[in-house]
């Protein structure tokens, strides 16, 4: 099998190395980081809900949310898609290159993604040379209007576009293939090393040329059978990728990853998942012929929610979603964080808060920094915080204390699929990481910059209050019977449901089976809504609010 992508040629300067070493083969750290997932023997759930205007998957480790992805209906997600691109740039001040794949912005490919078979091996010959190596200047034989193949690994963000590679790699259940590769990786998960000795011979019979292939956790134990299928079907796939890229001019998109929920059970249902429920009839029944196709022995774990109330809400997820959207988050102790993202970083505060100590100063402020810290680590994944990152924990004078809370917080991320670098903590407090972003944060998903601060602050998007207008009715149909209700919204938002989302809001009708009156109110905020009852007149919002369901 031959790769038929233009080809780039590359030179190192004798001190030049990649500027993220690591990514000489494109889902090595992504198997490791960003696909896998920490080893756990924790207990894990995930949730799937569909609504109106955008598909929630949550993940509970133990039944405490940890993860929370967002897939809106009109906004698809570009990670793991492959282009057929035009190089508009070429800017060797930048270290980068600019490519037009047909997206609305540019996107941007840094010299350091772009890979050869000699570049590889050269950085992999430098390597051995000289652990202390630094990255230098990359020089590439790339032309602008020259046709390029290349893989999305960031979402666009801020006015950025995505960021791509053109080490193109293409995911299954158990293998990650890597054309135009020359190499078999093996998780490092998988510690037996028989178990790696037998998985290797199994890639070696299966590897058709300049062919990569990176076995991956779920791999182990799994029969040479099934692990041919999934082989079979990833070059199906990719011969999918070389004929449609011959056969059709650049800009175009030549393979469209799975939607987020099917790539959530692809890529996250390892044996430690005991549960995955979904609330609609559509996703379920994909979710199973898919499970049917590559691991029927997981079937029992699939589970179709049946009950009126909402899903998020009959398992406590909607509030913890609803508590993300606000800055403080408190520790079982009394003791709370402070999280604000700003444009340059995220800066996390911890407060002692409640909490009170019968110890020595110095103890507690370990207790509160040692809790905080695994707190951190939990919020940074469901908030999916990313870039720099800086911790102020309340001061501790020992050194060894210091290392504690450092080795803690070390031990958490362990959990978390993207990667992280941390420095240790300084005699002030402080703690400054990183954090790989591959989509925007979950903040940016479920907001939007408000209007009438000029964005310095957020309220909610009209895609999440659609979300909780959705759900104020089914709470409301599972208790009564009225037929007829009217919802009063800022004339912003009443504009967009009469007009630009006209089958929206048919569907909610439809869904709950009843009559909807739109109503403009311009004394509501764009993220408020009301519901009247039509017969009497009466407001009837708070009878089904979340906030008093909770407390019942």
């Amino acid at each position: 099998m031959g790769q038929n992508f233009p080809s780039v040629q590359i030179t190192l300067n004798r001190k030049s190395v990649f500027a993220s070493f690591g990514r000489t083969l494109l889902l090595y750290n992504v198997e490791k980081n960003i696909i896998e997932g920490a080893t756990s023997n924790m207990k894990k759930e995930i949730f799937i809900n569909e609504g109106m205007e955008e598909t929630r998957i949550a993940i509970q480790e133990d039944n405490s949310l940890v993860e929370v992805y967002i897939e809106r209906q009109d906004n698809h997600r570009m990670v793991g898609n492959v282009y057929k691109g035009i190089v508009e740039n070429v800017l060797p001040g930048m270290q980068a290159a600019f490519v037009d794949i047909g997206y609305e912005l540019n996107a941007f490919l840094p010299f350091s993604e772009i890979a050869s078979d000699e570049y590889l091996q050269e950085r992999k010959d430098f390597k051995k040379r000289n652990k202390n190596f630094r990255n230098d200047n990359i020089e590439v034989d790339l032309k602008k209007d020259q046709e390029i193949y290349v893989q999305v690994i960031k979402e666009p963000f801020a006015g950025k576009g995505p960021r791509v590679t053109t080490e193109v790699a293409l995911p299954g259940r158990l293998l990650v293939l890597v054309p135009g590769a020359n190499y078999i990786g093996i998780s490092k998960k998988i510690w037996d090393k028989y178990e790696r000795r037998r998985l290797k011979k199994i890639a070696q019979r299966l590897r058709q040329g300049d062919t990569g292939i990176i076995i991956r956790t779920v791999a182990e134990g799994k029969s040479e059978e099934h692990i041919t299928n999934d082989f079979n079907q990833l070059i199906n796939n990719w011969e999918k990728i070389e004929s449609k890229g011959n056969n059709e001019s650049a800009p175009v998109i030549v393979y469209e990853d799975l939607e987020t929920a099917s790539s959530v059970v692809r890529d996250l249902l390892t044996p430690d998942v005991e549960k995955i429920i979904i609330d609609s009839k559509r996703l379920f029944k994909k979710t199973q012929k898919y499970l049917e196709d590559i691991s029927p022995s997981l079937l029992d774990r699939l589970e179709l929610y049946k009950i009126k109330s909402p899903l998020f809400e009959g398992f406590g997820i909607e509030t913890e979603i609803e508590k993300l959207m606000r800055p403080k988050a408190w520790l079982k102790s009394g003791a709370y964080l402070i999280i604000e993202k700003t444009e340059a970083m995220v800066v996390v505060d911890v407060n002692s808060g409640r909490f009170v100590g019968k110890k020595l100063h110095e103890d507690n402020s370990l207790k509160i920094n040692l809790e905080a810290a695994r707190e951190v680590a939990r919020q940074l994944r469901l908030r999916d915080l990313s870039g720099l990152i800086v911790i102020d924990f309340i001061d501790m004078k020992k050194d060894e204390n210091r290392k504690k809370v450092y080795r803690e917080l070390r031990k958490e991320l362990r959990k978390d699929r993207a990667k992280v670098a941390v420095a240790p903590i300084t005699e002030f407090g402080l703690l400054e990481m990183t954090r790989q972003r591959i989509r925007v944060s979950l903040l940016d998903s479920m907001s939007e910059e408000c209007t009438a601060c000029k964005g310095s602050g957020r309220i909610i998007s009209i895609e999440t209050l659609t979300t909780r207008i959705d759900h104020w009715l089914r709470r409301y149909k599972a208790k009564y019977r009225s037929l007829r209700i009217r919802l009063q919204l800022h004339p912003k938002n009443a504009t967009y449901f009469n007009n630009d989302k006209k089958h929206i809001l048919k569907g909610l009708m439809w869904q709950n089976f009843i009559h909807l009156k739109i109503i403009e109110n311009a004394n509501l905020r764009l993220d408020e809504f009301r519901f009247i009852r039509s017969k009497d007149n009466v407001d009837i919002t708070n009878e089904m609010s979340l906030e008093k369901e909770n407390s019942n």
